[in-house]
């Protein structure tokens, strides 16, 4: 995560889901009693609607395995997450890179073929900030989940295509996404129905960067969070710090960002605490889970609605 300022900002201070959104269809996993009784009905319906959403995953040993094989080096870090696309079933030519201007590694990108060309982007930058720290909370935890997602989306037919993205640059500027986006054409980012993208996850439960979230995209979080039963809560980084996801944001594409970053844990990112023993499996490996669901979810939830049969259409 690019940090740009030294102080936490928050919109609503420790606002769930819940108390961002007041539509009950679309709530979070409650964390306030008061709205306890209205959150029943809600959760019994996301369970329901999700009921549907089929992934397999990756154990936890194997995502613990990946994170502990992390690198200081930022090209060997780009390396890992290719071999381990191709481990996970990502092979030419939907596995590539895509070169830079600048002396960076390259942006490694893997394709999930769908039954349609409507897109989601996943992403996460694979670089880290020289000098301070090992940077495996920002952002090789967000890294590593890219291939097990794969693995994660690919044991179904999907409707979208899916472009899993390890991005380069960030920490130099969001260098990596905005050269990707930038060059893309007008009609392949108009097939992007949105970008998922995740930072510094482990250091508690999942947070999301609600201010700067597409509301469908923050809605189906809050449904499939309150489905699984997996804490997800708001923490705003406004003025703070900025993500990948911004660069999509520049060509008014859907986007979300997840990250775990508290006012009590902001100090470990770009500090010589940036470890691997700052990160809490049991949260990161809960972290793992409720993004492969949410992306299934999405894949279901941003289809089209179904035409009208013929004869049946709207008077």
């Amino acid at each position: 995560m690019v940090v740009i300022g030294p102080e936490v900002r928050r919109a609503d201070s420790r606002a769930t889901l819940a108390k961002m959104r007041r539509d009950a269809k679309t709530l979070a996993r409650p964390l306030l009693r008061r709205l306890a009784a209205a959150l029943i009905a809600c959760i019994a319906c996301a369970v329901c609607a999700a009921a549907q959403i089929n992934v397999r995953l990756q154990t936890r040993e194997a995502i613990e395995a990946h994170l502990k094989s992390f690198s200081t080096k930022n090209s060997e870090r780009e390396a890992l997450i290719r071999k381990w696309f191709a481990d996970s079933g990502c092979k030419d030519p939907n596995l590539s890179e895509q070169a830079l201007d600048r002396k960076l590694p390259p942006n490694v990108i893997c394709v999930l073929p769908g039954e349609t060309p409507e897109v989601i982007v996943v992403g996460a930058h694979t670089d880290h900030v020289d000098s301070f720290g090992d940077g495996v909370v920002d952002n090789w935890t967000g890294a590593v989940l890219l291939p097990g997602l794969v693995y994660s989306l690919s044991a179904q037919p999907r409707h979208h295509t899916l472009i899993f993205v390890g991005f380069s640059g960030e920490e130099k500027g969001l260098v990596g996404s905005q050269y990707y986006v930038d060059h893309l054409s007008s009609e392949q980012r108009a097939h992007i129905e949105g970008m998922v993208n995740f930072d510094s996850l482990g250091l508690g439960p999942t947070e999301v960067w609600a201010s700067h979230a597409d509301k469908v995209l923050l809605d189906a979080l809050g449904t499939v969070a309150a489905a699984s039963r997996l804490v997800v809560a708001t923490m705003n980084v406004d003025n703070l710090g900025t993500a990948d996801s911004e660069s999509f944001a520049r060509y008014q594409i859907p986007r979300i960002t997840l990250h775990s970053v508290t006012e009590q844990t902001w100090s470990i990112l770009h500090s010589p605490f940036d470890k691997l023993a700052a990160v809490r499996m049991n949260d990161y490996y809960d972290s793992y889970k409720l993004i492969a669901e949410y992306l299934a979810y999405l894949d279901e939830a941003l289809k089209p609605p179904p035409a009208p049969p013929p004869g049946k259409a709207a008077q």
